[in-house]
């Protein structure tokens, strides 16, 4: 969102301020400006945080829960749960106590990540001023970093259900006989190797592409005249946050259909 603290000496240095990432260089274990072998904290402190957001309140419920009236906590934890499993059920047309929870996991700790792009652009990074930190991103999914994580910890999902479900044999077959016969099986093998990379490559890219995207509008926002900030910043924030909900979807229901084409369900 909008919301700028004070104004940027210069756009080009605030812009680029607002998308660095406070970073920890591997090597020497000290706050770095980049390269290789480095982590962005940030990214990781968000994600960890927003997950354990996630799991603390969805375990209060479920130790509270009740056969009674209902709570408003229970109420909200009992819609999510019936929408995870019905997607998942729709789309995967077999029985299965994993896909619900994954589903479940992948739409909510998304979506909180995602909406953290809702928050005004100035609030975080000031705060970590203060306590002496010079950069802090919080919209975890902005990070090309994080989405890759997500969807390659999809990828390696899909193989393992797909060799639960399908067997060893039968699955690695698939790469020899599939979609052109065993006469073909070379074409056969670099179109399937291809096309089970390339799903992960999407998956991360349109997140982040589209969550990168509303950050930066947000920001450029931020640098208009007082004045023009919260008209713009208003109508973009309802707009985006139609993306931050549709992002979360799209890759909760990508991952239910790559799992189930793996499987053989289809």
């Amino acid at each position: 969102m909008f919301a700028q603290v004070q104004s940027p000496a210069n756009s080009t240095e605030y812009i680029h301020h607002h998308l660095t990432h406070l970073m920890l260089n591997l090597h020497n274990f000290t706050i770095s400006d980049g390269g290789f072998w480095t982590l962005n904290l940030d990214t990781l402190l968000v994600a960890f945080v927003l997950g354990f957001f996630f799991l603390f309140f969805f375990t209060k419920a479920a130790k509270k829960a009740t056969s009674g009236v209902p709570g408003k906590l229970q109420n909200f934890v009992e819609i999510m749960v019936d929408f995870a499993n019905g997607q998942a059920k729709e789309t995967f047309h077999e029985e299965s106590t994993f896909l619900g929870p994954l589903a479940l996991t992948i739409f909510i700790w998304v979506f909180l990540m995602n909406f953290m792009d809702i928050i005004p652009v100035d609030l975080f990074p000031l705060g970590a001023q203060y306590l002496g930190v010079e950069h802090m991103r919080v919209v975890a999914t902005a990070d090309l970093n994080l989405t890759f994580g997500l969807s390659i910890s999809v990828l390696f999902i899909t193989f393992a259900y797909g060799l639960k479900c399908r067997g060893f044999l039968t699955y690695w077959k698939g790469y020899l006989v599939e979609p052109f016969g065993p006469a073909l099986f070379f074409m056969n093998i670099v179109l399937r190797v291809v096309e089970e990379f390339a799903r992960p490559v999407s998956l991360s890219l349109r997140l982040f592409g589209n969550l990168y995207a509303g950050e930066l509008i947000f920001i450029l926002i931020a640098l208009l005249p007082w004045w023009t900030q919260w008209p713009l910043g208003f109508i973009w924030s309802v707009f985006h946050l139609l993306i931050v909900v549709l992002q979360a979807f799209i890759f909760m229901m990508l991952t239910i259909v790559y799992i189930s084409l793996s499987s053989g369900s289809h």
